[in-house]
């Protein structure tokens, strides 16, 4: 069958119209592919948001047991005078009662700058930092037993830590001299390590020391 001019007129609308419907077809299939994809990234990245606030909030919750089991034993150490500032009067303050309760002979003491504190013992204490202050000691002794006395009534009455770094004990006088006389025998030169540890600027703890 072949289709003559006026055969060609009549279906020109109609193609026409075909033509367009084929167009409209195409781009609404394109647009909904492009649509779903879309929608598919978007939910793709709600899910992603919800998993991480999902994280987010069983990590909360993991810090938050974290801190209220160690809070008190943190707080311990506030108090104590081992987490936070220095405090050389108290120290001091400690140190001549003790040598006054122990009737000792005389001592002198100095107290070097503080300064950062690396030990091998504690390679890594994150965000915190230890500080240490190097206390030297000069006392004359009736015997070797008088600076474990000092030291050891140091550790027990004050909260603070220190460590006794290093101790060069002399004698005095002849070996052997008898006297009437309750005189000094030994000399001890000490050095205290007194340490500090300094809390990260990120933790907000309001601490009361105490007194």
């Amino acid at each position: 069958m072949q289709l003559d001019k006026p055969d060609w007129q009549k279906l020109q609308i109609p193609l026409g119209i075909l033509a367009a419907v084929i167009i409209l077809a195409t781009l609404l299939s394109l647009f909904a592919q492009n649509y779903s994809i879309s929608q598919e990234h978007a939910l793709q990245a709600q899910q992603n948001q919800l998993n991480a606030a999902r994280q987010h909030y069983q990590s909360s919750g993991l810090e938050k047991d974290t801190i209220t089991e160690y809070l008190p034993k943190y707080q311990a150490l506030i108090n104590k005078g081992f987490v936070g500032e220095e405090r050389r009067i108290e120290w001091v303050d400690e140190l001549r009662a003790q040598h006054k309760e122990h009737k000792l002979f005389g001592i002198k003491y100095s107290i070097s700058q503080q300064e950062n504190y690396k030990p091998s013992f504690a390679p890594s204490l994150g965000e915190f930092v230890l500080h240490r202050s190097i206390m030297k000691l000069d006392l004359d002794m009736l015997h070797e037993g008088d600076i474990l006395q000092l030291t050891e009534s140091l550790a027990a009455k004050n909260p603070a830590s220190f460590m006794l770094r290093d101790c060069e004990i002399t004698r005095l006088g002849a070996v052997g001299a008898l006297s009437n006389q309750l005189i000094a025998n030994l000399h001890a030169r000490c050095e205290l390590d007194w340490l500090t540890m300094h809390e990260p600027e990120a933790v907000q703890i309001v601490a009361t020391p105490s007194s």
